[in-house]
This record gives structure tokens, C-alpha cells and sequence, in this order.
């Protein structure tokens, strides 16, 4: 077993999944009642603390004290973000959406190792993976500038801080699950995996 990272992890859990039409975070996925547990119980092993990051408390699998609730009524990562780093303040932490449950360790490991000297490091394949990947509770303030502007996209972060990009060659392994047919693939992959 791979020695455990020395950083905890956040998983993103608050999006509306308008596309799926219905919560995502909440399909069932692999052999797990939801693609949440799915994401917690394999993270886990690897990370100090692992987190859920939602807008409300709606996984009967959780403690209390790993999920980290939304403030305000807004649906966006920034204010997650802002919210992560107000209740874990001067940590480097890795976070991932909850829909992209492909992502190898070995990917997540690079990443890790090559964070060092920047406030973001986020994978790239074809498109530019924004929240997946190292942050830094430095960017906070920047976060803070940000909503008092209204300004809501990972995008501007990432220009507004020391990043690093990293290149994956694997597309597949970022899939994000935005609809049933990108879902349908991914429980197909992780099936093949498992067999």
C-alpha cells in the first residue's frame, strides 16, 4: 500500500447536475450506493483527512466533522473554495470534482510531487482540468477579491495565480460524468477495471 500523502483532500460535491437531471453525487457507482462514496472510500487511504465539500447534508455515509458546507446560496466552486479554505485555513490541499471518478493515484501523485513551487497545479489532457489538482490557502484572498466582484470562474483563478500545468497523455482517465451517457461510460470502464 502506497504511503499516504501528506496533504488532505477535498472532494467538490455541490453542483446542480442540470444536465444529468437529477444529483449526481448521489448515483449509485462501482459497488457503492454513490459516486460520493465511491470518491471518499478510494481517496481515503491515500490523503491525511478527505473531505465533502456540498451545499447541504445529504450522504448517510459521512461524519459531520469530513463535510464542509457551502456558505451562501450561490452554486459555484469559488465559493466552495472560499468556504474550504475559511474552515481549513493554511493547508495545501488536493481537490476533485466528484464527477470525474477515473482519475488514477498515479495521477493524483504527480500532481502532488509537482505542486511545489505554485499556489495551483491542475492537469491538462485535450482541455485544461480546473478543479483537479493542488491549491494552496494562499489564493484565498484572491478567492475574497474575486466574490466581492462577482467573479466566479476557476478560469480567472488560475490566471490570477502561481500555476503550474501538468500533461496527461490519458483523456478517458478525466471523463467527467455531466450526462447518462458519459455516466453510462464510466460505470463500463470502471467495470472492465474491476474484472
Amino acid at each position: 500500500m502506497q504511503a499516504p500523502f501528506e496533504i488532505s483532500c477535498v472532494i467538490l460535491c455541490g453542483g446542480k447536475s442540470s444536465r444529468m437531471g437529477e444529483d449526481k453525487a448521489l448515483l449509485p457507482f462501482s459497488s457503492y450506493n454513490s459516486l460520493t462514496q465511491y470518491q471518499y472510500e478510494r481517496l481515503k487511504p491515500y490523503f491525511k483527512n478527505t473531505y465533502i465539500s456540498s451545499k447541504i447534508s445529504k450522504f448517510d455515509f459521512l461524519d459531520d466533522e469530513n463535510l464542509i458546507l457551502d456558505e451562501g446560496e450561490i452554486y459555484s466552486p469559488i465559493v466552495a473554495l472560499q468556504t474550504i479554505f475559511k474552515k481549513l485555513p493554511n493547508q495545501k490541499l488536493f481537490i476533485i470534482t466528484v464527477d470525474t471518478p477515473l482519475v488514477s493515484i498515479e495521477t493524483i501523485s504527480e500532481l502532488i510531487e509537482s505542486s511545489e513551487d505554485n499556489e495551483i497545479c491542475v492537469a491538462q489532457t485535450e482541455k485544461t482540468h480546473n478543479l483537479c489538482g493542488v491549491f494552496l490557502s494562499s489564493i484565498s484572498s484572491t478567492i475574497d477579491k474575486m466574490l466581492e466582484n462577482d467573479i466566479h470562474k476557476v478560469g480567472y483563478l488560475l490566471k490570477k495565480s502561481q500555476l503550474n500545468i501538468l500533461d496527461f497523455p490519458n483523456d478517458e482517465e478525466f471523463i467527467n460524468l455531466n450526462n447518462k451517457d458519459e455516466y453510462k461510460r464510466a460505470l463500463e470502464i470502471i467495470s472492465n477495471l474491476n474484472n
